[in-house]
């Protein structure tokens, strides 16, 4: 069993940073996939980056070059550094961890344990 708490979320200006943490419990942190989405009012739930048990990361064209995915499997918490960040950024931010899979993946169905969600609001 894995639990998940996601933290660092808030309102920031265009332009502007945040950095999610996202806290694991349960062995299972640290032999899976690690990945970051996101919604936003009214959408789906879209893939946002993903980090591999080697820590090889993968993101998507929309947050490519301004999003940077870390994980410390020592203290067994993904980081997701956000930067240039617009309005279009803002949505609910989640963490999800896969027990079995260990690539990078931007399929949510190979994700079994899910965080609750941290907000991030984006002013313009």
């Amino acid at each position: 069993q894995v639990q998940l708490v996601e933290s660092g979320g808030g309102l920031v200006q265009t332009g502007g940073s945040l950095r999610l943490s996202c806290a694991a419990s349960g062995r299972a942190f640290n032999n899976g996939a690690v990945g970051w989405f996101r919604q936003a009012p009214g959408k789906e739930r879209e893939f946002v980056g993903t980090i591999s048990r080697s820590g090889m990361t993968y993101l998507a064209d929309a947050v490519k070059g301004r999003f940077t995915v870390s994980r410390d499997n020592a203290k067994n918490t993904v980081y997701l550094q956000m930067d240039s960040l617009t309005p279009e950024d803002t949505a609910v931010y989640y963490c999800a961890v896969s027990s079995i899979y260990q690539g990078r993946t931007s399929d949510e169905k190979r994700f079994d344990y899910w965080g609750q969600g941290t907000q991030v609001t984006v002013s313009s």
